[in-house]
């Protein structure tokens, strides 16, 4: 893929094809991450803010199914519908977009046998540009988040301007309203090393999926044409090539908690 370059992701930068997923592997089974507790899951409401239509399948897909047997119920917040995946493109115009990303989003949920237990919501905020509206998206957050809601959302650095803006607000909503918040890692798989300083690894958590949910998410990434596939208006890549979904199909999700 191309380099998505923003100032406020400094150093944190998305360019070529990333760390590769044996190097994360490999990692991981010198030092494992201790797993996540998923008893403090056990019944609750559980929101998971994405800041596009596919952050949280990218992220959360396999905890999501997981979710399901412990008698939870699912909120997907979608913050933006993706509309500026494909500058200037004829293929994918934002427009089109605007309707096919959250349809490929119920798509996926389907993939996962979730759709009918977990509720949609979006929010409609402008993609690329979720740092500059801030306050709507604390707006939106207060209008859907209930008292004893659980959070997730993406990680606060990383490396995409949304995912970040996302990850700093809720955060600071949880804290305000003293809401256990987990982050999950997404576009860090790409730019981090292994043991990298720019993550607070001893705040991290795996959970480990079973091949049929690795399977399963598989799917349900699939179900994400605009992103998986080239575009033959523009000459562009894939958003997410197939050593990047395969990197996001690792047996673990890695959630933070700070």
């Amino acid at each position: 893929m191309g380099t998505l370059r923003h100032p406020l992701v400094e150093d944190r930068m998305i360019q070529g094809e990333g760390t590769q997923k044996s190097q994360w592997l490999q990692a991981f089974e010198k030092q494992p991450l201790p797993p996540l507790d998923l008893e403090q899951f056990r019944s609750k409401r559980v929101v998971i803010i994405s800041p596009h239509p596919d952050d949280e399948i990218l992220g959360c897909a396999g905890l999501m199914q997981q979710l399901m047997q412990l008698d939870c119920n699912i909120v997907v917040l979608a913050v933006t519908n993706g509309t500026q995946s494909h500058p200037q493109s004829k293929k994918y115009t934002p427009e089109q977009l605007n309707q096919l990303r959250p349809l490929e989003s119920l798509a996926a949920l389907e993939c996962l046998a979730i759709a009918k237990h977990t509720q949609r919501i979006g929010l409609n905020l402008t993609d690329g540009q979720v740092h500059l509206q801030i306050n709507q998206l604390w707006s939106g957050l207060d209008q859907t988040i209930h008292p004893e809601d659980f959070l997730i959302c993406t990680y606060k650095y990383d490396g995409h301007p949304d995912h970040e803006a996302v990850g700093k607000t809720v955060q600071s909503f949880a804290k305000v309203h003293q809401l256990p918040c987990l982050q999950v890692l997404i576009w860090a798989w790409h730019w981090a090393i292994p043991q990298d300083p720019r993550i607070p690894w001893h705040q991290a958590y795996a959970y480990c999926l079973t091949d049929e949910q690795i399977s399963q998410k598989r799917q349900a990434i699939l179900q994400f044409n605009s992103q998986t596939q080239a575009d033959e208006s523009t000459g562009q890549n894939a958003v997410l090539s197939p050593s990047i979904i395969e990197r996001l199909l690792m047996p673990y999700e890695v959630y933070l908690c700070e």
